[in-house]
């Protein structure tokens, strides 16, 4: 039973994209962490209780504390311990991961929950040793959650698709633009609150993602070296093709290819900036996915 369910795990990893990855990453974590939890409670000796999780998975805000646990500036943004908190930050992430992986490809998806979530986490850490407010509780307080991941995505849709919009319940058709500026708004008001930390992190987050789609759009990616990064690690699906004795294509032949494409991918996106995804045809639409696959 448990072979079957590490191979399906497995395999479900294998074929995923990175949004789904990212999905299953948070879901499965959770589950781990808060089964373990039940079943050893009945023996009145949890093993994985939420002090004990936190201290190891949790970004702290002391900054003596981070420096003997700097992987936690990465694992919180994957560990839950509310289900409602899991539930609303993996539909947010379904919702707006998707309109990003479409438009700007899975590398620069992962590079903004990753980089979305970093920045959530040192802007909670610099305020929690910054503010008088938070001075007698910084010792002991950390931070959780995909929230700040989840809004950098969030706010980096809205900045590259400002007026794409979205059906929600009560309120009909919403621009991205006005989802991210409520959001952005709420957590403001929210900063001296009883989740302060959470909603000072999502304020970094969100600050990152507007930031990456603005350098972007200014021919600058602030997230290629954490590609490169990623590739060295990373296994490359070519290394494992069969060798093909085909003539190679010449440098000059493989630039100009890709100025073709990037030039119809141009195209494509001003033609949704003026008159929106709708107005797109079938293969301009197959066009985009493709391009949004190899990114």
């Amino acid at each position: 039973m448990a072979t079957s369910f590490s191979d399906n795990l497995k395999r479900q990893l294998t074929t995923a994209d990175t949004l789904q990855r990212l999905l299953i990453v948070n879901v499965v974590l959770f589950i781990v962490i808060r089964l373990v939890n039940s079943l050893t409670q009945l023996y009145n000796t949890p093993l994985l209780d939420f002090e004990f999780v936190s201290k190891w998975l949790a970004v702290p805000a002391a900054p003596l504390v981070l420096l003997t646990k700097p992987w936690t500036l990465i694992t919180y943004m994957f560990y839950h311990w509310d289900f409602m908190h899991l539930l609303f930050n993996m539909l947010w992430l379904f919702w707006m991961g998707r309109i990003f992986q479409e438009y700007l490809g899975s590398k620069k998806l992962l590079n903004t929950y990753i980089l979305g979530g970093i920045s959530g986490g040192i802007m909670y850490i610099l305020a929690y040793n910054v503010f008088p407010l938070f001075a007698t509780s910084v010792g002991a307080a950390y931070a959780l959650g995909a929230s700040a991941s989840v809004l950098a995505i969030t706010v980096a849709t809205a900045t590259l698709l400002p007026d794409y919009t979205i059906p929600l319940l009560f309120f009909g058709p919403v621009k991205l633009k006005w989802i991210a500026l409520v959001t952005i708004v709420l957590d403001l008001i929210n900063v001296s609150g009883s989740n302060a930390g959470g909603h000072i992190a999502h304020l970094g987050g969100a600050l990152f993602g507007f930031v990456y789609i603005r350098q972007l759009q200014k021919g600058t990616d602030i997230s290629a070296w954490l590609t490169k990064f990623i590739d060295i690690f990373a296994r490359s699906k070519k290394s494992k093709m069969k060798v093909s004795h085909s003539r190679k294509r010449s440098d000059e032949d493989f630039a100009a290819t890709k100025r073709g494409r990037q030039e119809r991918l141009d195209l494509i996106l001003d033609k949704i900036s003026k008159s929106g995804y709708g107005s797109l045809s079938s293969e301009e639409r197959d066009f985009l996915f493709n391009a949004s696959k190899d990114k």
